[in-house]
């Protein structure tokens, strides 16, 4: 498939593609990973979990005791780094430089850090360069901050899934293991939460915002269920109209 892209604005050109592209897009804790693994494995598409590269460069970042701030340092560790995602069906595997890292890089710091690298215009450009290639032929389930709005603004489906910050935190910190950690308090991740949305949110480049055709799913008031059902009833209605 080709890859010509817009001069103006370097987006990729709409192509017709056999499988579609499906974007996920939300807030952290939002619960994006849960459901574009269900997505992935529900309809045999592959799942690329793309924020897993910004935590990758992040801890590799932290590995070489890099500051978060100079964009000029960390745009060219990116250039001799190599970020590889294995999809399974129990999840991704992540791979740095070959080395499995698919544990650390869930660990609190490094996706606090991953926060801090993603706010770099030249380094998002590098980012969503690698997103498009890996996503090009479709039939692949995408979830990020900006997939729908940026990486793949053509995505045949695009959603949007929030909740409310003292919801996302709740679900986090009950179903992180953070109730056997004394020293982290359910107030205390829901102010870092809010803190990243402010990140997130008001950052110059790629914004977090629903892309104008996005299905915005808020789960404030939904179970689980009743929210994977809702991202397959999205998902099946353009499949069937297809």
């Amino acid at each position: 498939m080709s890859l010509a892209e817009n001069g103006a604005t370097g987006v990729p050109a709409a192509t017709k593609r056999a499988r579609p592209v499906i974007a996920i897009d939300g807030p952290a804790g939002a619960g994006k990973s849960t459901m574009a693994a269900h997505l992935a494995r529900r309809f045999g598409f592959l799942n690329l979990e793309t924020g897993a590269m910004y935590r990758a460069l992040a801890l590799k970042a932290i590995e070489h005791d890099l500051g978060f701030e100079d964009e000029g340092e960390l745009l060219e560790l990116a250039g001799r780094t190599r970020i590889a995602l294995r999809p399974q069906l129990e999840g991704n595997l992540v791979f740095l430089d070959e080395v499995d890292v698919s544990r650390r890089v869930r660990d609190g710091d490094v996706t606090s850090a991953a926060s801090r690298v993603s706010v770099h215009p030249r380094l998002r450009e590098w980012m969503v360069e690698q997103q498009r290639k890996m996503g090009a032929g479709g039939g692949v389930v995408m979830e990020g901050r900006d997939i729908g709005t940026v990486v793949f603004p053509d995505a045949e489906v695009k959603i949007f899934l929030d909740a409310a910050p003292e919801v996302r935190g709740s679900r986090r910190y009950r179903q992180g293991g953070l109730l056997a950690q004394p020293e982290v308090t359910e107030e205390g991740v829901v102010k870092e939460l809010k803190e990243r949305d402010a990140r997130d949110r008001n950052r110059a480049e790629s914004p977090l915002r629903p892309a104008d055709d996005a299905v915005v799913l808020d789960s404030t008031g939904m179970s689980l269920d009743e929210v994977l059902a809702a991202a397959e009833a999205v998902v099946l209605e353009h499949l069937r109209a297809d």
